[in-house]
């Protein structure tokens, strides 16, 4: 028992704590996740980290992000919290499960660019969004997507935690395939709201073409320098490049209901054009906004939508919305008109 949560099984294992599923009878009866920071590793470091997961969690309140219900600490000091329990696959599973086609595949990860806007507005940044930590539930018969795993987040202007924070230089955060250019410069100190939307590129991509752009097998054959030259500098493939020279183009179509050619050519143009903008190496390119949009622009952009003019609509909705890292992205929204012209 931890607290009035009694454990019934192992869901997972990080770092620094353990994720268990649980039991909770009083006052009501329900099952949860709960969070436990290691016997063990509970220094200093860890803890501070541990609340500032568990701090950034409280603050958000989004249908696809994973709860925080309650916490605590056990007898012998280790914090602990609780979450809603997901049960789910991981969305890149699901999609090919299913045979999901790439505009149902966009759909579902439509959502995950709000939830992932929602945490920025909360001056959350992710650092980790990976097909793993973005979980495909079952609600009232429909599929969800949800959001977990803040266990590597950064604050932007909050403090999360009143513990000393450490951040050594030369730590490694967040996953290789998925991680932005400036995540390997391993300085920590240039990393904003866009390493995020670089890794939502790489689901999208993983999405439409089967993997990522760069491979976990490509990036750990060469030296541990030359991988993070890799992640630095060089361009992907386009989707559409990626997808033409694959050899297992056919079964790569057959999981999203295409003929080769016909996904190959419905990915090429406007999907390969938003996926590369969102991974483009340099942090400015990579487009940033506010959704607070003029509904004279917006009236123009959906009639641009409305004839084709993917382009044009936009043009259109860039033109009221000023670039900063300090302001939200578009990404969710530029997804959302694409996923609707197909």
């Amino acid at each position: 028992m931890i607290g009035p949560y009694k454990l019934l099984q192992k869901l997972g294992e990080g770092g620094m704590g353990t994720v268990y599923m649980a039991e909770q009878e009083h006052p009501i009866k329900r099952r949860v996740a709960l969070k436990i920071i290691k016997a063990g590793m509970d220094s200093a470091r860890v803890i501070a980290r541990f609340e500032q997961e568990r701090q950034a969690l409280a603050l958000m309140d989004h249908p696809n992000i994973a709860k925080v219900l309650d916490a605590g600490t056990t007898q012998d000091g280790r914090p602990y919290f609780v979450m809603e329990l997901v049960k789910g696959i991981p969305i890149t599973k699901f999609c090919d499960q299913e045979r999901l086609t790439p505009k149902e595949r966009l759909e579902l990860f439509i959502p995950i660019c709000h939830a992932v806007q929602h945490a920025h507005q909360k001056g959350i940044i992710h650092r980790d969004l990976k097909p793993s930590n973005v979980i495909i539930a079952f609600y009232d018969g429909k599929p969800v997507p949800k959001v977990i795993d803040f266990g590597v987040v950064k604050a932007i202007e909050q403090k999360l935690t009143e513990r000393t924070m450490f951040t050594e230089v030369g730590q490694m955060v967040g996953t290789l395939e998925y991680m932005a250019p400036e995540q390997a410069e391993l300085n920590n100190l240039d990393i904003d709201t866009r390493a995020d939307i670089y890794a939502l590129g790489v689901i999208l991509y993983e999405l439409l073409t089967g993997g990522p752009p760069f491979t976990g097998h490509e990036l750990r054959s060469v030296a541990f320098t030359q991988m993070l030259r890799m992640i630095r500098e060089v361009e992907p493939q386009k989707p559409s490049t990626k997808l033409s020279s694959s050899e297992q183009l056919a079964s790569i179509a057959a999981k999203r209901k295409l003929e080769p050619a016909k996904l190959t050519k419905l990915v090429s143009g406007d999907l390969d054009w938003i996926v590369m903008k969102a991974l483009q190496e340099a942090q400015s390119e990579r487009t940033r906004a506010r959704r607070y949009l003029y509904v004279s622009q917006l009236t123009l952009a959906e009639r641009a939508r409305q004839e084709g003019q993917i382009g044009r609509m936009m043009q259109l909705l860039r033109s009221v919305i000023p670039e900063g890292p300090e302001q939200e992205d578009l990404r969710g929204f530029e997804w959302y008109h694409l996923w609707r012209l197909h």
